[in-house]
């Protein structure tokens, strides 16, 4: 009887083991990982989570900036920044220069065995990169077009087919932390970062910074899937709008200003669940963005509830006492920066910042809730990117890097990208077998194409790594037959100098060349640039540019001016001289292609512009401005006509087919302020070709407590037609949509009439009743 109980007891105690074994651990929430990690790290080791170096720092080689040294961590150096100084983020590349995916496997596979072996805690790295318009600084990887002309394309998804490649190759090179996209608004043609922008307009850059992150993250933020990368919003907040249009320099925006423009898409993509975010590296209204706490805490931190890594820009806490002045000493620099909110600093050349927020904290100037705080922000996007778990990822898991898939993604991209802006007389495309005189800086140049943060941080490598594409010139080459291409460059970019000097200039040449073709190819606009080395003077093309067109125009024979450049610079003095004008912005490693393309007639062009094309640099408006700023005559009194001059308006783009709008319709005349409404208008191809078009819709709120902008856009859609095909397009509208920020910081929309405006046809609606819409806005 004892045996057979035992038996029993012995059978149940197999079978429950056995259940237990099948049955499914739970898997612990990340935030309980997180908070027991915190509780064993020593303050040390907390400080450096959030100190982060360049790659530099760490390698061998006398000169790394400019070495071509075969690329080497330098181990004594990487274990005291690791093991000394427990520095938990590495960034960039070294030497300034792209690697191979093999080499980045290596680099960061050697960093990643002495974080997760040698250390006390075996906490990874987490690496960061700037991998803007395709994976910068890997050589192989496929190049967009940059983020202005993504937004020429006015097309959501390859935006977002742009963002994904781009995570999958940047995965490929073992780095799983992008920093971008740029979300700031391009709304001053000087600046030198406006190709880094979606353009001028809130919604527009609203909407394509959602795809980006969508595409980078993936539709459930799930950035521990190895073909996603966290994102970072770059540069919170009102960066790119400093009064003397130059590189952090200073700002002065009000509060209404900041939250109706600056503010929209950074909103958007943190509701989207971005995981990082990079700080503005100017002032707003005389403060530092690092040491503002209202900007970076009461706003960013507690109003939009945004969870994620703040993260400084390059060397920005050293700038609060080098720079900027508001820090008396580089350790009182590091406490108001970290007071007023940054998790993590970019530092980047020393160790030095973890010294000081060590004894800040011990001197009890720096709380240690603070600290925590940003650790713990910082451990949860280590987490979630899975780095503990698989701390380096592997090339080989990749085959689709460069693959001609993606390469023809990026192609498409380019061409609809592209931007026709003037054809006179249908002067374009060209005749095929047409003698053709191509000539201009831009004509044989990928450095032109591709722009900064291509191969390296101003893209001067570019004619280095990109040999295997197509300049303009060689793609008109392979399309209308070396027959009958003539080239004469006229004018040289000195690569080996400034990205504004130029060299080799004999217009002469030029001219005389132009008497045995059809047409003239002038390919001019800007060498590669960013950042403050992109500052400028004189927003005009270049005197020789301008000079080298006029010549030419001269000539008799038709000239097609190719702008490729990164901002709109005036061509005022030229354009009546010129039958057509098209608009490559910076289109990447296949613009050559996309453009030759679309000259010869077979892509036919789509891109509309994303900013408005000034005419005179005393004349910088955009398409939303305030009535005021766009006076006619004042009846009686003075006559104001030269007050409001542009080249080209927003949103506009050329096509070798034509469109017809008709039937413009309001599903009600009158609506409440919680009843959405729907706006339709039918759209026709009466041309013979096929062809894409971007429906734009604008909306006017006429009258407004405060003065109403002209016209705002609220919605686009691109639609491809066949000759003779139409299609209805609609809009679904509601009171949130047209809203507008009142005096007392909240979005609002009041009682009263609106104006549909799509292409030239004009509607309105009335609104019955005024509404607040609260969203929690203290303040700043």
């Amino acid at each position: 009887m004892k045996k057979k109980i035992v038996g029993t007891w012995c059978l149940s105690f197999v079978l429950l083991f056995l259940f237990q074994a099948q049955k499914p651990v739970e898997p612990v929430p990340t935030n309980e990982k997180v908070e027991a990690l915190l509780a064993k790290m020593t303050l040390e080791e907390k400080v450096g989570q959030m100190a982060q170096v360049t790659l530099d720092v760490i390698t061998k080689g006398k000169n790394e900036y400019v070495s071509d040294e075969p690329l080497q961590l330098d181990m004594a150096i990487v274990r005291k920044a690791l093991l000394d100084y427990k520095i938990g983020s590495v960034l960039n590349t070294a030497n300034n220069r792209a690697r191979t995916v093999e080499k980045w496997q290596e680099i960061i596979t050697q960093l990643q065995d002495v974080a997760t072996k040698e250390t006390r805690l075996k906490i990874p790295v987490i690496y960061g990169i700037d991998a803007i318009h395709g994976t910068t600084y890997t050589a192989g990887a496929t190049f967009f077009p940059q983020q202005i002309a993504q937004a020429a394309t006015w097309n959501r998804s390859l935006v977002k087919r742009g963002a994904e490649i781009c995570a999958y190759e940047t995965r490929a090179s073992a780095i799983p932390w992008n920093f971008s996209p740029v979300l700031d608004l391009g709304r001053d043609p000087r600046f030198p970062r406006l190709w880094e922008t979606f353009g001028e307009d809130v919604y527009l850059a609203t909407e394509m910074g959602r795809q980006m992150i969508e595409g980078y993250e993936g539709k459930s933020n799930d950035v521990k899937n190895p073909v996603h990368v966290a994102s970072t919003l770059k540069h919170f907040l009102g960066y790119q709008v400093p009064q003397s249009g130059k590189d952090r320099t200073p700002a002065f925006i009000p509060e209404i200003e900041l939250r109706e423009r600056h503010l929209p898409a950074f909103k958007a993509a943190i509701d989207a669940g971005a995981h990082s975010v990079m700080i503005n590296s100017g002032l707003i209204n005389g403060i530092p963005v690092h040491a503002d706490p209202t900007i970076l805490t009461k706003l960013l931190k507690e109003e939009l509830g945004f969870k994620g890594v703040v993260v400084t820009d390059w060397k920005d806490i050293d700038n609060l006492y080098e720079r900027d002045k508001v820090a008396a000493t580089p350790k009182e620099a590091v406490k108001l920066a970290i007071n007023a909110g940054i998790d993590m600093s970019m530092i980047p050349y020393n160790f030095r910042f973890c010294d000081y927020l060590i004894e800040l904290v011990k001197e009890g100037e720096v709380p240690m809730t603070r600290i925590d705080d940003a650790v713990r922000r910082i451990l949860t996007l280590k987490f979630d990117l899975g780095l503990f778990e698989k701390p380096v990822t592997n090339y080989k898991d990749y085959p689709e890097f460069g693959s001609k898939a993606f390469e023809q993604s990026a192609y498409q991209a380019a061409a609809e990208a592209i931007t026709l802006l003037k054809n006179a007389n249908n002067i374009l495309p060209l005749k095929k077998n047409a003698k053709v005189l191509v000539t201009g800086p831009n004509a044989n140049s990928m450095r032109a194409l591709n722009g900064g943060w291509s191969y390296s941080w101003q893209g001067e490598k570019v004619n280095e790594f990109g040999e295997k594409y197509n300049t303009i010139l060689e793609a008109l080459q392979l399309k209308g037959g070396k027959e009958n291409i003539t080239f004469v460059q006229g004018i040289a970019y000195n690569d080996n100098g400034k990205y504004w000097e130029e060299k080799d200039i004999n217009i002469e040449a030029a001219v005389k060349a132009a008497a045995t073709v059809d047409y003239i190819v002038a390919c001019v606009g800007e060498n590669s640039y960013t950042e403050k080395p992109g500052d400028l003077h004189e927003l005009t093309l270049s005197a020789n540019q301008v000079a080298l067109v006029k010549a030419l125009s001269k000539t008799g024979k038709p000239v097609i001016l190719v702008l490729n450049e990164g901002r709109p610079r005036l061509i005022s003095a030229i354009e009546r001289d010129v039958q057509g004008v098209v608009h490559l912005y910076l289109p990447g490693n296949f613009g050559g292609d996309a453009a030759a393309d679309i000259l010869y007639g077979n892509v036919n062009p789509s891109g509309k512009l994303p900013y408005t094309y000034p005419m005179f640099a005393n004349t910088l408006v955009t398409y939303d401005h305030k009535p005021s700023e766009e006076q006619s005559k004042m009846q009686g009194v003075y006559d104001y006509e030269s007050d409001f001059a542009i080249q080209y308006p927003f949103g506009f783009g050329l096509s070798y087919t034509t469109f017809e709008y008709s039937d413009l319709q309001v599903s009600k005349a009158s609506v409440t302020p919680e009843e959405k409404m729907t706006i339709s208008v039918t759209v026709k191809n009466t041309g013979t070709r096929e062809g894409k078009e971007v429906i734009q819709l604008f909306i006017s709120d006429l009258y407004a407590s405060v003065t109403p902008d002209v016209k705002r856009l609220r919605g686009f859609e691109k639609i491809s037609l066949k000759p003779g095909e139409s299609q209805k397009v609609t809009f679904t509208i509601g009171a949130r949509d047209i809203a507008f920020v009142g005096k007392d910081m909240q979005w609002t929309v009041e009682k009263g009439d609106y104006e549909i405006n799509v292409a030239t046809l004009k509607t309105k609606f009335s609104l019955t009743a005024n509404k607040t819409f609260r969203e929690g806005a203290p303040q700043l």
